[in-house]
């Protein structure tokens, strides 16, 4: 994950799948909304229509200009953008066309927000800040990938949902432009069980297992603003259910399982992607253990969650969920160290149902008996 500083944040809860609470990152959603229409018979609103015609052509604000009326709603919260563009045609234009979200990422304007899915085709927003929620629009309806297991990733201004079908797996996109679900691009590898994270409009993701359930070293970046598969050179180590994030502007696979039958293990030792070089380099002990577990030493191949871990200003953490302890990468010395406990109500089935990420500059828990969400 890259810092708070350059882009938004959002969490995601999902009730089923890999991760059942996977955090991801992106830049909006917002409740659905139609944009008002004058009728043409209404020479009443004459007026109203003459300055709306003149205000579609460049200007929103027109005593301040264009540009400085934009430097104004990168300001304004998201939530009120759907608001916002039912004024005239090119308030609507600014903000679905992606204009305003890249003004925002380019000003730095950041707003950490958290997207939950409880229920399997449903999916909400909160906005921890002035405690509002959101609904998205319903997913398509389709039984097979309502019922498979699902993972998610929040990138620029797109949410994708990957799942399967009948035959093959399937993506499915949110956009916040339109506030509509679609079909997805394929990936040129399709995978389930990877390791992911997003920097802006791209996103990575990593290993994972194809449908034939072999385990991948491959690795492919989806390019939002394109739409668009592009396959990265192989990892040194093939891996599932492996954890990714962005650091230090590099992109990090951390853990997971290879070997297959009696030779899976459990993988310690993570890999790091220079995005400029275009080359992967092997860390060990990078993945968080448990007190009393030898680095580098095989362990028996777990049925828990794949490691919690997370990045705030570019200090990478962890989630020890079996013994309630908060870690903090040194990356100097390439060890863990313990710096604090988790909440006592973050309790989870072996990892999974606890949700560990970065919002912001704080770290936040989500987890326990009732799904609360905890501040560090």
């Amino acid at each position: 994950m890259g810092s708070s500083s350059q882009q938004e944040t959002n969490l995601s809860y999902v009730n089923n799948g890999k991760r059942p609470l996977e955090i991801s990152k992106s830049d909006d959603c917002c409740r659905e909304t139609k944009l008002a229409k004058l009728s043409p018979d209404d020479s009443s609103n004459n007026d109203v229509r003459k300055y709306d015609s003149c205000s579609d052509l460049d200007v929103l604000i027109q005593p301040i200009g264009r540009d400085n009326s934009i430097n104004c709603l990168i300001r304004c919260s998201r939530s009120d953008y759907g608001s916002i563009a039912l004024l005239n045609r090119s308030f609507r234009s600014v903000i679905r066309s992606g204009e305003i979200y890249k003004s925002r990422r380019q000003k730095g304007v950041t707003e950490h927000w958290v997207y939950f899915s409880c229920d399997l085709l449903r999916w909400e927003a909160f906005d921890p800040i002035r405690c509002k929620w959101m609904h998205l629009p319903k997913m398509p309806p389709n039984d097979c990938f309502t019922y498979s297991d699902k993972e998610s990733l929040a990138v620029g201004t797109e949410l994708l949902v990957f799942g399967k079908e009948v035959t093959s797996q399937v993506i499915y996109r949110y956009s916040i432009l339109t506030n509509s679900w679609t079909f997805g691009t394929s990936m040129n590898s399709p995978r389930c069980l990877f390791g992911s994270a997003s920097l802006g409009e791209i996103a990575i993701l990593v290993g994972g297992c194809d449908s034939q359930g072999n385990i991948l070293s491959s690795a492919e970046m989806y390019n939002s603003a394109t739409q668009r598969w592009e396959t990265l050179p192989s990892m040194n180590t093939p891996r599932k259910m492996c954890s990714g994030v962005f650091m230090d502007k590099k992109f990090y696979v951390i853990g997971g399982t290879g070997g297959v039958g009696n030779g899976s293990r459990v993988l310690t030792c993570g890999e790091e992607y220079d995005l400029e070089l275009k080359k992967w380099t092997r860390i060990p002990n990078m993945s968080p253990q448990r007190s009393g577990t030898d680095g580098e030493a095989e362990m028996p191949v777990p049925t828990g969650a794949p490691p919690l871990v997370a990045v705030v200003n570019n200090e990478l953490f962890a989630a020890d969920h079996a013994d309630m302890e908060v870690k903090k990468y040194d990356k100097v010395r390439k060890s863990w160290v313990t710096i604090g406990r988790l909440p006592e109500r973050a309790i989870s089935m072996n990892g999974w149902g606890l949700a560990f990420r970065a919002c912001g500059d704080r770290l936040m828990v989500i987890g326990g008996p009732t799904a609360s969400v905890m501040g560090c």
